[in-house]
């Protein structure tokens, strides 16, 4: 049997899936890639994996796509990873910054700018180290790991998933496990088995990765509290209403 190619998101809040994925009966069947965001969805687009964890506002641009999981990366309230800073209040907020690894981030940023915040500032695609230049009126949104440690670094910040559930009084789903081809529905249950073993070791991975110095953060509140992992109903509204927003932000 052809091993089955999937990318996932190398980030903290993946980690449980990939443990998971590792240790399973199907770790033999399937060639497991680790990257960021924007180059999951690009890998799934361009056939070169065949399931992939990624950013959901990428789903209208896949010509045939099939949500295989129960499991997704959501929040309900702060996810504590997906932040805009600024040194200045929103309505004092002229241009920025944006992520180029997560295109969702981006997307949801515009959404609550243009809806919820009422700014409309310029939007700059930034590259590595733009962190750096916060400072003024110019704003970014940061994602993902990066995002550790950076709590008091400016005078504010907004949780993006915060500020969604605000507006709309729903969860938000950074990104979902999307098959850009029918699977076999033997591998989907045991792919599903192995996902929901990988979540059921969260605390002991936490204690594990805490060990170390790369994350400057509370690993076991984050994946236990801030990230929440399954794709109930509630997650599912939210999703259709983003990509709803998404669809006239594009217009």
């Amino acid at each position: 049997m052809q091993k089955i190619k999937i990318s996932v998101v190398s980030y903290l809040n993946s980690k449980p899936f990939i443990a998971g994925l590792q240790e399973a009966v199907i770790s033999s069947k399937i060639d497991l890639q680790l990257d960021i965001p924007s180059v999951c969805a690009q890998k799934l687009m361009d056939g070169e994996v065949d399931l992939g964890l990624i950013p959901v506002a990428v789903l209208p641009k896949l010509k045939e796509k099939y949500i295989i999981s129960d499991y997704c990366i959501g929040a309900v309230g702060k996810v504590a990873s997906v932040m805009l800073y600024s040194d200045v209040p929103l309505q004092e907020i002229k241009s920025v910054l944006l992520d180029y690894q997560s295109r969702t981030s981006i997307t949801l940023a515009k959404i609550l700018a243009q809806k919820f915040w009422k700014i409309n500032p310029n939007w700059v695609s930034a590259d590595e180290n733009y962190e750096t230049k916060i400072s003024g009126t110019t704003a970014a949104v940061i994602i993902g790991d990066r995002t550790f440690g950076l709590e008091n670094r400016y005078k504010f910040s907004f949780d993006l998933a915060e500020e969604w559930q605000k507006f709309t009084g729903l969860p938000f789903v950074f990104a979902c496990w999307v098959a850009n081809k029918s699977l076999p529905i033997e591998f989907v249950a045991e792919f599903n088995t192995a996902l929901k073993n990988g979540l059921n070791m969260r605390t002991e991975l936490a204690k594990e990765l805490q060990k170390g110095d790369k994350y400057s953060t509370n690993i076991d509140a984050y994946l236990n509290q801030n990230i929440h992992y399954h794709f109930d109903a509630a997650k599912k509204q939210g999703l259709e209403l983003f990509l709803s927003y998404q669809a006239n932000l594009e217009q």
